[in-house]
């Protein structure tokens, strides 16, 4: 196993090649060659490169030792021979260790980087003025090296994992590179993180056993604190100011949800538990998932892994690693936190889409222009392998985001709202010693804050004027704009496909269904805005949750990027025993202040033989996907077209559950569930390209999944519906999204599929205090 390291003069490879070394000979005998002992002069970096693939590479890649020529820098001349040794791993660190050929003899590639002026300092201050005027000359023939060089492999295609720039001077080694160090602020505490980050690598797993190993020495902890704080007040005094973090929020429980009599209650224990969580720690890392490579980032080291993402979650995800003590009760022991994109179809059936072309349009107080009716359209312009049918609308298309982001948390709070406690999780390992300093005073924070938290919660409740009592289903009032500063208008949206164009798509998927090329479309739009001043994120998810409670509510920071969520909808979960259990929602009606009325619409939504057949085909649907890594006599519907009544609409609800074979992949088994059949229609994978072409461009986030992948082998996952996602913008605005869809069958009456996916925006608009645009 060839590893390269390689940078620019003084960004500190030769310290991480030095110190890397001497961690993998704990287990294994290592070689390490040093460019700079081949390079011919101060004026050979290019020769010497070459040298070094023709007399270093190319030999030990065939197993042979490698003999070579050592440059005498005292004599400015050619001196002795040297060899070095075949051994299970070679280290070869030096500017351009991995240019131009070389990367065809290397398993993997990590490149150092810092600022031109910390690397200038830092040689010279390890060599000495006097080096100066060399210094100057060398790093005019990196530039000339390294410089918008184009990576290529003996395929001719971009080297490893190539990712493209934004990474300024060092866009190019960075860009092909395994492993990316920030030596910004020097590499003294990174070799182990290297470390960690190359058991990450598939190449390497069969060389790095020992250090996998180490991977699994965990501790978990849970501490009890008896009483529940003010939620929003404890998450905002913990993360407020971390750049990323995640609340998934049970902001219903069973005791507060709005249900009438005769409704079915929400599941035993599903919206028992709140979690919080950032990347803080020894354990701390955030991954992302884009153009089939993830990019995990902890600390000054970031990785990136070439594959689909749900193999690189089968490597991280799905084998217990740690076991809960008996006094807690949750299902949650640490591990990873976020989103899954409705993209990631691509690597479960469906294709890869992009997003619009179109340029954005409008800011608040200006919406792009109307479409333009579409007739119907023509069978034969239906088939699913056929071009977009309708052309997007001019949009407020936002940046596109990662087909995945996802947190690993190695210290969280679990919040009990059955048993009115908190616990504080922490993950603990000899191996990291700071992780239990760190433990400790993460038990001391929260502590604290949750004493401020109550005391505030006090203070408000003492001063709250408390209303009289109301019908259970009437509705609270719209809550004011809550855009900054005071006055600016509310945004308005523009929805990606007005009434006839939506009109016109269900009639489309209408012919497919006529023509038996599916039998359930689960149409979608976007409605779109962007605002010139920025949006408070947090203040929107406080209104949000307030107006719309619900059982998996989410609220996720992730750098520029916010996403509001007030789902009521579970996609899947896994019990650590293996259990499966999915409870997809079809059927909605919007909620009336008027009691009366509110029961008539419920009593509608209950009889409804449309509504009804359209949860029993997306039941039949999970039924398939589970199957595939079920035990078979284990399937069972145990709940089929409930009725739940959340704050703004009574929704239709089936539970189907099973139980996960011996020995199946775990995430594997997601995959096969993924995306969520209530977020398709039925069957999936033909349904997803008709999809393709009637919408206008990628769904994003929205359809997708939001929730956990726990160490003990568990995960909870809510289907992305009720959410809004915002995106700080380059002059200050706001960019915000909002999926809205149902699901389209050959009885489908045009008209009222409008009126619904009105429903479903409801909750969210009426919050900014905007409309639907119609």
């Amino acid at each position: 196993m060839i590893i390269a390291v390689d940078g620019r003069s003084g960004a500190g490879k030769t310290t991480v090649a030095v110190e890397l070394a001497a961690l993998l000979r704990r287990h294994r005998t290592v070689s390490l060659f040093h460019l700079e002992d081949i390079y011919p002069g101060w004026d050979g970096l290019a020769g010497g490169v070459e040298r070094y693939i023709g007399s270093v590479l190319e030999p030990l890649h065939q197993g042979l030792p490698a003999t070579w020529t050592a440059w005498d820098w005292e004599a400015r001349n050619d001196g002795a021979s040297r060899t070095t040794a075949v051994a299970p791993v070679v280290l070869v660190e030096g500017v351009g260790s991995s240019h131009g050929r070389a990367i065809d003899y290397l398993d993997a590639v990590i490149w150092v980087d810092a600022p031109r002026q910390a690397r200038k300092q830092r040689a010279l201050e390890r060599d000495g003025e006097t080096y100066a005027p060399f210094w100057d000359a060398w790093a005019e023939q990196e530039e000339r090296l390294l410089g918008g060089e184009s990576k290529a492999g003996k395929d001719g295609k971009a080297g490893k994992n190539s990712l493209g720039g934004g990474l300024g001077e060092d866009a190019t080694g960075a860009a092909w590179a395994d492993i990316v160090v920030d030596g910004t602020h020097g590499v003294a505490q990174a070799p182990n993180s290297i470390l960690d980050a190359l058991t990450q690598l598939p190449a390497l797993e069969h060389v790095l056993g020992p250090e996998l190993a180490r991977r699994r020495g965990l501790e978990f902890s849970a501490d009890r604190i008896a009483g529940l704080p003010d939620a929003a007040q404890l998450f905002h005094a913990l993360y407020g100011a971390a750049d990323n973090a995640v609340w998934l929020d049970s902001s219903i429980t069973e005791e507060t949800a709005r249900t009438a009599p005769g409704t079915a209650p929400i599941a035993a224990g599903r919206a028992r538990f709140s979690i919080m969580a950032d990347p803080s720690g020894s354990f701390g890392q955030l991954a992302r998932h884009e153009s089939a490579v993830t990019t995990v980032s902890a600390g000054q080291v970031t990785t990136r892994i070439g594959g689909p993402f749900f193999s690189w979650l089968d490597s991280v995800w799905g084998r217990k690693a740690v076991r809960a003590p008996e006094h807690y009760p949750g299902d949650f022991t640490l591990g990873w936190l976020g989103y899954l994109g409705y993209e990631l179809k691509a690597e479960t059936g469906g294709a890869a889409r992009e997003a619009s072309s179109v340029p954005a349009s409008g800011i608040v107080g200006g919406a792009a222009p109307p479409a333009a009716p579409l007739p119907a359209p023509t069978l034969s312009a239906l088939a699913p392998s056929a071009p977009t049918l309708f052309a997007p609308a001019p949009a407020l298309t936002p940046a596109p985001l990662p087909a995945a982001a996802l947190l690993f948390a190695g210290l969280a709070v679990v919040l009990d709202h059955q048993e009115n406690c908190l616990y504080v999780l922490s993950l603990t390992s000899a191996h990291l010693p700071a992780s239990t300093v760190e433990a400790e005073e993460f038990l001391a924070r929260v502590t604290a804050a949750f004493h401020a938290a109550k005391h505030a919660g006090a203070q408000t409740a003492s001063t709250r004027t408390t209303a009289p009592a109301t019908c259970q289903s009437a509705l609270p009032p719209a809550s004011q704009p809550i855009l900054p500063p005071a006055g600016t208008p509310a945004p308005r949206f523009t929805a990606r496909d007005g009434q006839q164009r939506y009109k016109a798509m269900i009639a489309a998927a209408q012919e497919q269904i006529h023509d038996g090329n599916t039998y359930e479309v689960c149409l979608t739009t976007q409605l779109e805005a962007r605002t010139a001043a920025k949006v408070d994120a947090w203040a929107a998810y406080q209104a949000l949750r307030k107006r719309s409670p619900a059982p998996f509510a989410a609220f996720m920071k992730l750098d520029s990027t916010s996403v509001c969520s007030t789902s009521p909808e579970r996609f899947l979960c896994i019990a650590p025993e293996g259990l499966m259990r999915a409870e997809p929602i079809k059927g909605t009606r919007r909620r009336d202040a008027n009691s009366e009325a509110d029961a008539a619409l419920k009593r509608d939504l209950a009889t409804s033989l449309k509504d009804r057949a359209e949860n029993i085909m997306i039941v039949d649907l999970l039924r398939n996907d589970l199957s595939r890594f079920a035990l078979p006599e284990s399937l069972t519907v145990p709940r089929l077209c409930a009725i739940e009544s959340y704050t703004t609409v009574h929704q239709m609800v089936s539970t189907i559950e099973a139980q996960l074979a011996p020995g199946s992949s775990r995430a594997q088994a997601v995959a096969a569930a993924f995306p969520a059949g209530s977020m398709t229609g039925a069957p999936k994978i033909s349904t997803m390209a008709i999809l393709d072409t009637l919408e206008a461009g990628p769904r994003g986030i929205y359809s997708g999944a939001i929730g956990y992948f726990s160490l003990n082998a568990a995960m909870d996952l809510s289907v992305v519906i009720r959410t809004l996602v915002l995106q700080d913008t380059h002059d200050g605005g706001t960019q915000l999204s909002l999926g809205i869809g149902g699901a389209i069958t050959a009885d489908s009456d045009d008209e009222a599929e409008w009126q619904e996916i009105q429903a479903k925006a409801y909750g969210v608009l009426s919050t900014l205090g905007a409309d639907f645009p119609l």
